[in-house]
């Protein structure tokens, strides 16, 4: 029989890379197919995994097998630590999949500090900056002078059902204040709506495209104004939910300046909808269906800010809210069945270019356009075959 070669490696780090990689002890466990007694004695160094064990260890993780070899835990990248942190110094848990996506949207938005230099383009400085005593009506109508944006430029696309032209219309102003946006497909709904990493030069946001767009509308803004408290962190909307007070609080505030960038005060009060309706609490579906339509916002979105304003009562937003959710749940069931029955043809190319943003996708073709990039490279930085590379170049050209 072959002697077994034992991985020669510390054990911090085996620990380092399962938590940094957002696994608990026996997620890992199950994942390397091992009880949770003999992780414990590899990250105690009682014991030692073989090389095919550390392989697998690695691959689970999504860790290049050489960093096992580290001789120190690296101290780089504190961004996961700040989100984790909540009030009294509870840990946060997050699952794999989001640990991963905050890892690499951190990554990207490192390549596009270093193209941008290489390619000798200024980077905005991103100077908005209000707190949490701002009045959130207020704090909505800087955000939207900061970004140039007038209640007569958002009649752009009011009135569009799905929330593509809304959601769409503000990533572009957005994303031209320096901010870098991408969209995620592996974060579970339930867990997040999306993410904010806080930086004054190269700010990035992530949203969950998984949610609908008016969904996701709600949430760039939402992580946008993230950005303006200079407060890195992960969202889910659900401001209902059970939080420390201190996160609670920020949610809250957010969710309120997305409120009155998206539906204004001024234009929203005056809605003929609004106006039309009288002093009744309770609401139609239709009048519902129908400011929702017009602000490119959900119908709990609308009731929320119909609550803030004392035009329906706490009982009524609710129950319509329960009913909501139900609704959602039982679509989400009714859209896995029909995508196993028919999988949808994927455009890859423009799934780059929505899932990378447009400034980001330039900053790379850009780079490879004056040779500072391979083709590889620009097919390992994108997730694209080489062969689609021209294809995003044109699509690119006419975005």
């Amino acid at each position: 029989m072959s002697k077994r070669v034992l991985a020669k490696v510390k054990p911090e780090i085996m620990r380092w890379a399962r938590e940094s990689g957002g696994f608990s002890l026996t997620e890992a466990a199950d994942g390397l197919n091992k009880s949770d007694e003999t992780l414990t004695d590899w990250e105690q160094g009682t014991a030692s995994p073989t090389i095919p064990q550390l392989r697998d260890m690695a691959r689970l993780y999504k860790r290049p097998l050489g960093v096992f070899y580290l001789q120190e835990v690296p101290t780089g990248f504190q961004v996961l630590s700040d989100f984790r942190r909540l009030p009294g110094n509870q840990p946060r848990h997050f699952s794999p999949e989001l640990t991963q996506e905050i890892r690499i949207a951190n990554q990207r938005r490192e390549l596009a500090r270093e193209l941008s230099e290489d390619l000798g383009e200024e980077v905005k400085l991103f100077d908005l900056s209000f707190g949490l005593n701002e009045d959130p009506e207020v704090a909505g109508q800087l955000m939207c002078e900061y970004l140039g944006i007038s209640t007569t430029d958002m009649a752009e696309y009011w009135g569009d059902a799905t929330g593509r032209n809304g959601f769409n219309w503000w990533r572009r102003r957005i994303e031209d204040a320096g901010v870098l946006v991408f969209q995620t497909t592996r974060i579970a709904s339930e867990e997040a709506s999306g993410f904010a990493i806080a930086y004054d030069v190269l700010p990035t946001v992530a949203i969950n495209r998984k949610d609908a767009p008016v969904r996701r509308l709600f949430s760039l803004v939402h992580e946008f104004v993230h950005l303006a408290l200079k407060r890195s962190g992960v969202s889910d909307l659900d401001i209902d939910a059970m939080r420390p007070p201190d996160d609670s609080a920020i949610e809250v505030f957010c969710n309120r300046v997305a409120a009155a960038a998206i539906m204004p005060k001024k234009v929203f009060l005056i809605d003929g909808v609004v106006t039309g309706h009288g002093p009744g609490m309770d609401w139609t579906d239709t009048d519902i269906k129908s400011l929702a339509k017009r602000y490119n916002a959900s119908r709990e979105a609308i009731l929320r800010r119909l609550l803030t304003f004392n035009r329906t009562s706490r009982e009524f937003y609710e129950a319509k809210r329960a009913a909501y959710a139900e609704e959602f749940r039982l679509q989400k069931i009714k859209d896995r069945e029909a995508k196993t029955q028919d999988p949808i043809r994927r455009n890859m190319p423009q799934e780059v270019l929505s899932n990378f943003g447009r400034p980001f996708v330039e900053m790379v073709i850009d780079s490879y356009r004056q040779d500072r990039l391979t083709l590889s490279e620009v097919s390992g930085h994108l997730g694209l075959r080489t062969h689609h590379v021209q294809k995003l170049q044109s699509k690119l050209e006419a975005y």
